[in-house]
């Protein structure tokens, strides 16, 4: 009986995983083009209200998406609560999420710069963290060049939008964002202290 189930249940892993959307870059063109009022036609925002979405994981970009709905239609208990991105969503199917994360995806990755008083600190806080403090280093999901990993979900955060960086991290570190895999972003973030939200969003800017 045990092998029975577990074979049904590799099998459904297996079916769902093949059944999966799978993304159209050219498609998702077409289809981001409303979302250019607040990210850009590339996904490069021109404002730091939005985060810049050109060249990140599409397998992160998704799980955001789906999380919106999620939180549309949980009333915000699950998922990721924004008004704005909840309305965005509203009509997305699976294979619409797919092809607007490949479209992004597939463009050029995001740059930014950061001021050179805040690397030494930031860099220190990045890659080893804070033993004494309890706070892991950023580097052990994000890697050294803060690329992510999509298979993870993790997300690329160089050349981000320190305004956005810097809201994200508030938002963990009150619980107001609880969209994180197993609330490893509201662990790290609730030890952090404003300045040391400030350095990390300013260093990440320029990290490559």
């Amino acid at each position: 009986m045990k092998k029975i189930a577990l074979f049904v249940g590799l099998y459904l892993g297996l079916s769902g995983a093949v059944m999966a959307a799978t993304g159209d870059a050219e498609a998702g063109k077409a289809k981001a083009q409303v979302c250019a009022a607040c990210h850009g036609p590339t996904g490069s925002s021109p404002s730091d209200m939005y985060p810049k979405l050109n060249g990140q994981h599409a397998s992160y970009l998704e799980k955001q998406l789906h999380d919106y709905q999620l939180a549309a239609q949980t009333n915000g208990e699950q998922g990721r609560a924004d008004p704005i991105m909840q309305g965005q969503v509203a009509n997305l199917n699976d294979q619409d999420i797919a092809d607007l994360a490949a479209y992004f995806a597939s463009q050029d990755p995001m740059e930014g710069t950061a001021s050179e008083d805040v690397v030494a600190a930031g860099q220190a806080l990045y890659m080893g963290g804070d033993a004494e403090r309890k706070i892991a280093a950023c580097v052990a999901c994000h890697g050294p060049r803060g690329d992510g990993m999509g298979l993870a979900k993790f997300p690329d955060i160089s050349g981000q939008h320190p305004a956005y960086i810097k809201a994200q991290l508030e938002k963990f570190r009150s619980g107001q964002r609880g969209n994180d895999m197993n609330e490893m972003m509201r662990d790290v973030a609730a030890k952090l202290t404003d300045k040391d939200i400030e350095i990390l969003s300013q260093y990440l800017a320029g990290l490559y």
